[in-house]
């Protein structure tokens, strides 16, 4: 005989149910034939999975307040307020009603002081409605706003610098290098920053250190021998360009914009700066010598040829190749000639 039985059971995190439905076999008769094995279901877990979470780019609109000046809810809080302890002075001994009209114009005028705000130049605030988003306040100035909404963040709108400490990366030739980034950045949208990320900073911070991983495996250090190619030395137009596009496209989603990025600091990890620092040292001594050289068979050339127009000397082939070899000693040598004289024959 087969039962079928088929209940729910609660998840370990209590949000997927999850239905069983299991076959409970009699112990008097087990199954031999195929048709029992038919019947015999396996048993079946089925999760109910919760909806997707909501993407983090479904941003909140940001919209701008226009508050109410000041000057005229001051006067008004401070009428009622003079109106409200007149009463309860005068009124105190024989009409007691008076005292509660009295103590509820005091009531209003001390909640319409609680509306009263300063905002600095270049600064946002956010605020907040019942656990929603009210608004933002960029006005500068002293203004009286709702008592019943509160700041829930407020955030600076003035450009500001950003300068990570130096990481140990790896360029597209697999040398360790140690590089910077300074960033530009501000807030340009409040909302987005409120809501979006814990800390602006930090998530800034956070995303230059990878971004400028990334850029930094993409090219070399230096450029090659053939010097077409890109690299984090000598293009740093172009390195900034891309850091700054790379970096804007991770933060777009915490209401900031990126003004610059630029490479600070970029230098030869230490354990290969010394033989680095010997190979251009032997490149650059090679550019020199071939300098040198270049510039003393022009000497030659024009020495010999200068002598040979005058006509007053006439060289043989191998006094030619003799005093050839001996200007390109002098002129490539890295030390002062000493002439030696030829006395004669003795």
């Amino acid at each position: 005989m087969c039962v079928q039985s088929r209940s729910t059971v609660q998840s370990n995190t209590g949000q997927c149910p999850i239905h069983l439905t299991d076959q409970v076999q009699g112990t008097s008769k087990p199954p031999t034939d195929t048709a029992d094995q038919k019947e015999m279901q396996p048993m079946t877990i089925q999760h109910d999975l919760p909806p997707a979470y909501p993407s983090i780019a479904q941003d909140i609109a940001e919209h701008f307040l226009n508050p109410m000046n000041a000057g005229i809810m001051c006067i008004v809080a401070w009428l009622l307020m003079l109106a409200g302890t007149a009463m309860i002075v005068v009124f105190a001994l024989f009409w007691w009603y008076g005292v509660f009209i009295g103590l509820a114009c005091a009531f209003v005028a001390f909640f319409l002081m609680n509306g009263f705000v300063t905002n600095q130049p270049n600064n946002g605030r956010v605020y907040m409605l019942c656990g929603k988003y009210y608004g933002t306040l960029i006005k500068a100035g002293y203004f009286w706003m709702n008592p019943l909404i509160s700041t829930h963040r407020s955030f600076s709108l003035k450009a500001t610098t950003l300068e990570n400490n130096k990481l140990k990366v790896n360029d597209v030739l697999g040398n360790p290098i140690e590089i910077g980034v300074i960033v530009v950045w501000r807030i340009v949208n409040t909302a987005k920053a409120a809501f979006s990320v814990n800390n602006s900073s930090e998530y800034l911070s956070t995303v230059a250190d990878s971004a400028i991983r990334n850029v930094a495996r993409q090219f070399p250090y230096d450029v090659s021998d053939e010097g077409e190619e890109m690299s984090l030395r000598g293009s740093s137009v172009q390195i900034s360009m891309q850091l700054q596009k790379e970096i804007q496209e991770r933060v777009e989603i915490a209401g900031i914009e990126v003004l610059e990025a630029r490479i600070s600091q970029l230098s030869y990890a230490h354990e290969i700066a010394a033989a680095m620092l010997q190979r251009q040292q032997a490149v650059a001594v090679v550019a020199a010598r071939q300098k040198i050289v270049e510039g003393a068979v022009g000497m030659v050339h024009t020495a010999l040829a200068q002598i040979e127009d005058e006509g007053k000397i006439v060289f043989t082939p191998d006094r030619k190749a003799q005093m050839v070899a001996n200007l390109l000693v002098v002129l490539c040598g890295g030390r002062d000639a000493q002439p030696t004289l030829n006395v004669g024959e003795g």
